[in-house]
């Protein structure tokens, strides 16, 4: 179809040393990139607890810092986002995708920034390397530069309104539990340093061989997705894949490698994917709650895991890994000491660290 983007074509070398000849035959013996993941259940927060008696309140805080803590993942329910504005803003993004690839391709394609539509890994040098999609990324203050697609326009303008104050209140809560003040996210972070992100996961004829979406962890603070009922987003927990039910009520949160920094590694931001799928096309949509370039992330618990580094280091870092690997390095890039193997004392040392930390969370302020 004329609106596809030509992944056989660009990626032929690739496929054919790993497929053979005739990329449309598929051997037998696959390394199924699905076969080890286990089913789970995210934790389901219910937000219209935060606004019920003051237990309920405390109690559904320290869920969502629970589950901060254990899962980096979690959803939410009641969050204030209308089913009407999702099912608006999908339909608005699956008739911007099905534009022409020659049209949306385009530099400029609806007076966007150039790179804000991309697709596939330019930089991939084998399958494993490959995602199969294709998305609009855009900053925030650049969508009302969108003159063209007036209901697209409208739409995403409609879903960032309610989805930037959501963010702040889970940041809010997160950043109580690490007594950071939220004074340093108001200076910080706003719709005009955020991004959002509208996916598409194309059929792909090998789903098996090549990923939707690459493993990775995300560059921001907190991310909130929404996907559609097709399923195939997929966390790391502890060493082992788990794919995440779609429900269509709830919106997915995440911790970002800036959240787990600034914690010092209190908050987990979780390596996540998404798989291909053979005959059925996804979409989805993330909002990325970032600070400015020029943001410090600095942990204030001792001793700190990472170096101090602002928000553009990270992006440059990033982005040379990138080029040069064909993947992303992320927040290992600054540690302060290299990783090793924790002795069984200091592995108890941790856990009653843990422990404290869950103790702790008994008295979290609620101003």
């Amino acid at each position: 179809m004329e609106y596809e983007p030509p992944f056989l074509e660009s990626y032929k070398s690739l496929l054919q040393s790993s497929l053979g000849a005739d990329v449309g035959i598929i051997s037998d013996t696959r390394n199924d990139k699905s076969s080890m993941v286990e089913r789970c259940e995210l934790p389901l927060i219910d937000l219209c607890r935060l606004s019920d008696d003051h237990f309920e309140r405390e109690e559904c805080m320290k869920e969502i810092i629970g589950a901060a803590r254990t899962w980096g993942f979690f959803q939410v329910v009641n969050h204030g986002v209308p089913q009407e504005l999702l099912r608006s803003l999908q339909y608005e993004q699956m008739k911007v995708f099905r534009i022409p690839f020659a049209s949306k391709s385009q530099k400029n394609f609806l007076n966007l920034p150039a790179r804000s539509y991309r697709w596939g890994n330019p930089f991939a040098t084998n399958l494993s390397q490959i995602s199969w999609s294709e998305a609009f990324h855009m900053f925030l203050p650049d969508i009302a530069k969108i003159e063209q697609h007036q209901s697209l326009r409208s739409s995403i303008e409609a879903f960032a309104s309610v989805v930037a104050p959501l963010a702040e209140t889970l940041v809010h809560i997160l950043a109580q539990k690490l007594n950071i003040k939220f004074s340093y996210f108001q200076e910080n972070c706003s719709a005009k340093t955020s991004f959002l992100r509208l996916n598409r996961y194309p059929p792909c004829p090998f789903p098996s061989k090549v990923f939707g979406l690459l493993p990775h962890s995300d560059s921001s603070f907190l991310t909130i997705v929404h996907q559609d009922h097709i399923g195939g987003l997929q966390l790391m927990k502890d060493g082992i894949w788990f794919g995440i039910k779609p429900n269509p009520a709830a919106l997915v949160i995440n911790i970002g490698d800036l959240f787990q920094a600034l914690s010092n590694d209190i908050y987990k931001s979780a390596r996540h994917r998404v798989v291909a799928a053979e005959k059925v096309e996804r979409f989805s949509v993330a909002y990325f709650f970032n600070p400015s370039k020029d943001a410090v992330i600095e942990s204030q618990m001792m001793p700190s895991l990472y170096r101090k580094f602002t928000f553009g280091e990270y992006k440059e870092q990033t982005e040379k890994d990138v080029k040069e690997t064909g993947d992303k390095v992320g927040l290992s890039r600054f540690l302060l000491h290299k990783q090793r193997t924790m002795t069984p004392q200091e592995n108890f040392e941790q856990n009653a660290m843990s422990l404290s930390h869950l103790i702790i969370d008994a008295g979290i302020r609620t101003t």
